[in-house]
């Protein structure tokens, strides 16, 4: 488990969805504990602008201390997306990596009108390590559109099977399963920082990302 004693350790951001994520919710449970995590408040949870969450998510990273690790759940991670293509930054520098569960798909043609405006969905290669968590029963979107996802933000990719929106209502609790996911893309955003890179190895490694390789949580 990671300490936010550590000299290295980075600032953790909560990413909510759509309405937020009530005290149920595996990220409020998370922020509750760990005192090295935030919630980003975007105040409008119920009517969505993108362009105004993208804002927030920036003023809120900009104001933590670096390295920042975001850990999103469904319109929270289109929010990261955008951001990442709105307001590019050097790859892994200030947010070093990402968590990126149940990403809503705001591109199905009988999308709610409240995530429209998140569409279309930036196909972007993320400046950072990131790893998408994606269920086979996900109502908000299927596991080949959650991979696609994956795919196209150079992210690694995470089957844990069919626990619906990996949410409150999927009876996760604390989720200790995904907090363990969570400090891999702490440990892996460390190891990135600990070792220096020669011009062009970020390419690479977004490039050998790409394929978005599956795995299933055991």
């Amino acid at each position: 488990m990671f300490h936010t004693g550590e000299a290295t350790g980075p600032t953790i951001l909560m990413v909510p969805g759509l309405g937020g994520s009530g005290p149920s919710h595996w990220q409020s449970l998370w922020a509750q504990r760990r005192a090295d995590t935030s919630v980003v408040d975007f105040g409008d949870w119920n009517t969505p602008h993108r362009n105004s969450w993208v804002a927030t998510l920036d003023r809120a990273i900009a104001n933590a201390q670096a390295p920042v690790i975001l850990v999103a759940h469904s319109l929270g991670c289109l929010a990261v997306a955008w951001w990442a293509h709105l307001s590019p930054q050097p790859y892994g520098w200030p947010v070093a990596g990402a968590l990126l569960v149940a990403p809503a798909d705001v591109d199905r043609p009988a999308v709610q009108e409240e995530l429209r405006g998140f569409s279309p969905s930036p196909a972007v290669l993320l400046p950072f390590p990131s790893t998408v968590v994606a269920s086979r029963n996900d109502p908000w979107i299927s596991a080949q559109r959650a991979h696609s996802y994956a795919a196209g933000w150079g992210s690694h990719f995470v089957d844990i099977g069919e626990v619906g929106h990996i949410n409150a209502a999927s009876g996760l609790g604390y989720w200790p399963e995904g907090e363990e996911l969570l400090d891999r893309v702490i440990a892996a955003a460390l190891d990135g920082h600990a070792r220096p890179r020669a011009p062009g190895d970020a390419r690479a490694m977004l490039s050998h990302d790409r394929s978005g390789a599956g795995q299933r949580l055991s």
